[in-house]
Parts: structure tokens; sequence; C-alpha cells
């Protein structure tokens, strides 16, 4: 059995894991988190610091960073994991299309680099990677954005937002480039998967306020998943999954965690005057436009 810790995340509601291999020591880590504190634009480690304090209590050695898609509801530690464990920063190879999406959104200029070379290695559909004696097989999952991954660890699924707990069903798909239709056939595909595979989910928002809960499996998936399991339709799930999407507010941390993420984790460039900024598009995901206070100066 695949060896997972997990770390969760009260603020923004989210699990880092940790994937090991007994044998080697060698190591994985999946969606690190840097925390925010937005209402005064600090930054702290104290999420990745937790991590990386349990890897090297563990003696174990990193060997990749693996992001399952540019989260819009938390910043990457992922530069700063790397920095103090080294490994590589890996994501789907799709991220270029959502770079392009929200390089426009943020108007960013020829100095922000829309090939994914912030990332160390880009995976595609199908792609393996191995670390010890355990391998990495991708899995491309575009729904919920057009560039997630799901990672196959031996029996440990890692399925990002893709996938929530049975209860809380699948997450949304009205960001830039997301498709409701596109996430129902991604779900069937890894509801395909053998019945023990274990499945490990980024977020787990506590309905009907239970315990915290991240693991299940696929046959527990197939059979209670309230969005895409039991038989429920492609039609069904997209009419109830793009009416439910319409009255979703939008995270917290939207905006600077995409001008993050998309670089990888990265901070964006130091400007003129020493001092870094984050970019607020006005009406950037909807809403009127508020045309009579615009000024064109």
């Amino acid at each position: 059995m695949t060896h997972v810790q997990h770390f969760f995340d009260e603020a923004t509601s989210t699990f880092t894991y940790v994937v090991s291999d007994a044998e080697t020591g060698l190591a994985a880590v999946i969606d690190p988190l840097l925390d925010l504190d937005y209402a005064s634009g600090t930054l702290s480690t104290r999420s990745a610091d937790e991590v990386v304090r349990h890897i090297r209590a563990h003696d174990l050695s990193l060997r990749y960073i693996l992001e399952t898609h540019i989260h819009a509801d938390h910043l990457s530690s992922a530069p700063f994991i790397r920095e103090q464990l080294g490994g590589e920063i890996v994501i789907g190879s799709q991220i270029t299309t959502v770079q392009e999406t929200f390089a426009t959104i943020f108007a960013e200029g020829d100095g922000f680099r829309r090939d994914g070379s912030q990332f160390d290695l880009m995976l595609s559909d199908g792609d393996t990677l191995t670390f010890g004696g355990l391998e990495v097989r991708a899995l491309h999952v575009p729904g919920h954005t057009p560039a997630c991954m799901a990672y196959l660890i031996g029996d440990a699924l890692f399925v990002g937002d893709t996938l929530f707990m049975p209860d809380a069903g699948t997450a949304r798909c009205d960001f830039p480039g997301g498709d409701a239709r596109s996430l129902y056939e991604s779900c069937q595909r890894l509801l395909e998967l053998p019945d023990d595979t274990r499945v490990f989910v980024c977020h787990d928002y506590q309905p009907g306020g239970r315990d915290i809960a991240f693991e299940s499996t696929v046959a527990e998936q197939r059979a209670h998943n309230s969005h895409v399991g039991a038989g429920i339709s492609a039609d069904d799930f997209v009419a109830m999954r793009e009416a439910r999407d319409a009255d979703l507010d939008m995270p917290t941390l939207i905006l600077p965690a995409l001008q993050v993420n998309m670089r990888a984790g990265n901070l964006p460039p130091i400007d003129a005057s020493g001092r870094l900024f984050l970019k607020v598009p006005i009406n950037a995901f909807g809403g009127d436009a508020l045309d009579r206070f615009a000024s064109e100066e």
C-alpha cells in the first residue's frame, strides 16, 4: 500500500500530501500551500514548514512536487519547498492554455512566459514518472480547469478538484476554460479504475458539519458520489453543475492565487521602486461594467 501523509489547512480547506517509498526514502509532495493573510498582504511558510519538517524528520529525499492544477483558492509553495528540499515542480502540459487565458485577464506583458517554462516538468496524459519503487501516472482530467491532472501512484489516486468526497460531489466549472461536460467525462474516466483504488481529494468543506475527510475509494465514489455516481447522466450533471455554479461566490484568494500559481508559485517581478504588487482586475470574471465610473486618463 502506498504510504500517504496528509496535511490540512483550515483557512482554505486544502489538503497537501506527502507520498513516500519506504524502501528508498524517496518522496513526492502534492499541492503544497503558501499561507497568505489577504487583509494585511502578508505571506508566510507556516504550512510549507510543516511539510518540510515531516520530510526531514522521516529522512526522506524529495523527488517531485506535483501540482494537480492552477489553484484558485490558495497559493502554491512549490518554489519554497524546492529551495528547502530539492525536487522538480511538475504540472500538466495544458498549463500553457491556462497561462494564455490569465495573462490576458491580468494584462501581463511580454515578460510573462506563456510556455510553461516556470515549471520543471510538464506531463501529458499517460506520461509516467518514477521515484524509488513507485510509479506516477498522469491522467488528464479537464473540466474544473483545462489543465487538471490526476496522479495515480500505486493504489493511491490524487484527484485535485476533479472529485470531492462522495457527499460533496465535484468542483465548480465556471472559471475561464472550465466545462461541466468535460468534468463529467473526466470523473467517469476515474471511476473506471479498480474498485479498491484509494481516492485522495484536494479539499473538504465538511458538508452538514461532519468531521474532516480526505480519503475514499473508487467503489465508494462510483456508488455514492452525489454529483456523478449512481448512474447520474451527463445531461443531468451538466444542468445541475451549471445552475449550482451560477450561485457560487468567487474564492476569496482567487486573484492573488492565479497570479502566483500561473508562475509555478513564484511571485510577480518586483517593480522599479523595489516593491511587489498583485493586480486586481475589475470585473475580470463577469459582472456589469462600471463604465460611468471609468476614467480614460
